[in-house]
């Protein structure tokens, strides 16, 4: 799919590829499909030229857009794989994690350089942090650069020509999910992978030359513009999204449920297929986006392991009347079973190769439980400690350590259902007796404000539950603990979007055997 993109773009240099919206609404051409093609060349000739060839690893620190999308062709182009720096990961998380990829270079544009160095005060403020990226290996600046930045990536190099592509498999992108800041994982996709993943959306979504389609992924920025069809990168603000949508009349949309709810929210409406994932997509959302105009409403499951696993479209999930949560079949050449203990496994073509440091194995343990219904397969929760927030996977073992601060003698993140699918983020955190709740307080505000995009929603003082013989702090029971604190509190209860955490108390002290860990009400604290 990669190499069909790469050929098909010089067919029709003038015809626009990237789509950006304007504040007010308007549509115009961040670049054509010949612009992409330029961008591609000019930047795998300037990373041949610094040497970066077949195997090597690249840091990727670009917005997204056209900038970034010919940067990741460059490198496939090149058979070097890909690092997604993740802004909202938090700087010790990535640290820990690149120290694993260990890339021979990074490439940042003159933003991602700017949340690292002198705006990082504000950057935090939106839940965005970078290390110093030179700590991650030698930088390179990715378009316009700005005083301070590293040098440019093409400098001296802008005549040189692109080397051959490179047409054997091998490690394309390294992606990373869940592990901790002593043990970072990360999902190892193919060049084949990832053109099987692709071949699948295509097959699914069929878009048609020259009509738009609304997204920015990745996986939705490579099959249509192979197919001919420009994309439009969804607007930030829900009215500019809304007005996007009626300029555009796109054939097929891409946005996440949250991202969906407020279009929703805004009256807005929809055209030709709207499809959604990343996080749950219950059947009143899709049945709500189908009354707002969309011809089909489609929830996709996929994992960063394995996309797209499978889809269901409105009608299917509304008329289930089954237990759990209906997902759909799985996809063309995609494989589910489930193990002992009813946890979904997955496996096709489109499956990652293996964990970076670890072993090729063709099956993904998914997490989720599941039951496969007449060959659809139907979710009936997680099996591991993902919460899962504002369609982003947040792996509590990444940031629990932190918590252990002066005066904190336990703590956990836990997921408290939102609805619709979607979870609050909340941090219990059991102190040590006799703490003084103050100094408890200012401790852990540092912590907190380096959590990125996993900041919690809220933060309770509470003695957390403990189970089993060697009385392990017991999730279960300290997110149903915490939903019945965050109950009690009402919507008065504020997060990360309001610009300060709420902070909670129970009443506290020495951690209790199982049945003893729920605690009576404390004042607010």
């Amino acid at each position: 799919m990669l190499d069909t993109l790469a050929r098909s773009l010089r067919a029709h240099p003038d015809r626009p590829a990237v789509l950006r919206g304007t504040r007010t609404g308007g549509v115009r051409t961040a670049a054509t499909r010949g612009d992409l093609a330029d961008l591609t060349d000019r930047y795998a000739a300037a990373l041949h030229a610094r040497g970066i060839t077949r195997g090597s690893t690249v840091g990727v620190a670009v917005r997204p857009g056209p900038r970034a999308l010919a940067v990741m062709l460059a490198l496939y182009r090149l058979g070097a794989r890909a690092a997604v720096l993740d802004p909202g990961a938090g700087p010790d998380v990535l640290r820990a994690r690149f120290a694993l990829a260990r890339p021979d270079a990074v490439l940042a544009d003159a933003t991602a350089q700017a949340v690292a160095g002198w705006a990082r005060p504000l950057a935090r403020r939106a839940h965005l942090a970078l290390p110093d990226l030179t700590e991650l290996g030698p930088v390179l600046t990715v378009g316009p650069r700005a005083p301070g930045c590293a040098p440019a990536l093409d400098t001296g190099v802008r005549t040189a020509l692109p080397p051959r592509p490179v047409d054997e498999d091998g490690d394309a992108v390294i992606v990373f999910t869940s592990g901790t800041t002593s043990r970072p994982r990360a999902v190892v996709h193919t060049r084949s992978s990832l053109a099987a993943g692709m071949a699948t959306v295509a097959g699914l979504v069929r878009p048609e030359a020259g009509r738009p389609v609304l997204g920015g992924t990745f996986f939705v920025l490579v099959p249509s513009l192979a197919s001919g069809a420009p994309v439009a990168l969804p607007a930030r603000s829900p009215r500019a999204l809304c007005r996007q949508l009626r300029r555009l009349a796109p054939q097929a949309t891409y946005l996440t449920p949250p991202q969906l709810r407020r279009v929703l929210g805004e009256g807005g409406r929809f055209t030709g297929r709207v499809w959604t994932g990343s996080a749950p997509a219950g059947a009143g959302l899709l049945t709500r986006v189908k009354r707002a105009g969309a011809d089909e409403a489609w929830g996709v499951y996929a994992l960063t392991e394995l996309f797209p696993a499978a889809a269901v479209e409105q009608a299917d999930k509304a008329s289930f009347t089954g237990d759990g949560d209906l997902v759909g079949e799985p996809l063309p050449g995609v494989t589910a079973m489930t193990d002992a203990a009813g946890e979904l496994l997955l496996s096709g073509p489109a499956a990652r190769d293996r964990y970076l440091g670890e072993s090729p194995d063709p099956w993904v343990a998914t997490g989720d439980r599941a039951r496969l219904d007449t060959g659809r397969i139907v979710l009936e929760g997680r099996s591991k400690d993902m919460v899962l927030r504002r369609a982003e996977n947040i792996y509590p073992g990444l940031y629990e350590p932190a918590l252990h601060t002066p005066g904190v003698e336990l703590a956990l993140l836990v997921g408290v259902p939102a609805g619709d699918g979607d979870e609050r983020l909340v941090a219990v955190v059991q102190p040590v007796p006799g703490a003084d709740r103050a100094a408890l307080r200012a401790g852990l505000a540092g912590p907190l404000s380096r959590m990125g995009t996993a900041r919690p929603d809220a933060v309770l003082l509470a003695d957390i539950p403990l189970s089993g013989r060697s009385l392990k702090p017991d999730r279960a029971a300290t997110a149903r603990l915490a939903a019945a604190r965050l109950a009690s509190r009402g919507p008065a209860s504020r997060g990360p979007a309001s610009g300060r955490l709420a902070f909670g108390r129970l009443a506290s002290g020495r951690p209790r055997p199982p049945g003893g860990g729920q605690g009576t009400e404390g004042s607010g604290g």
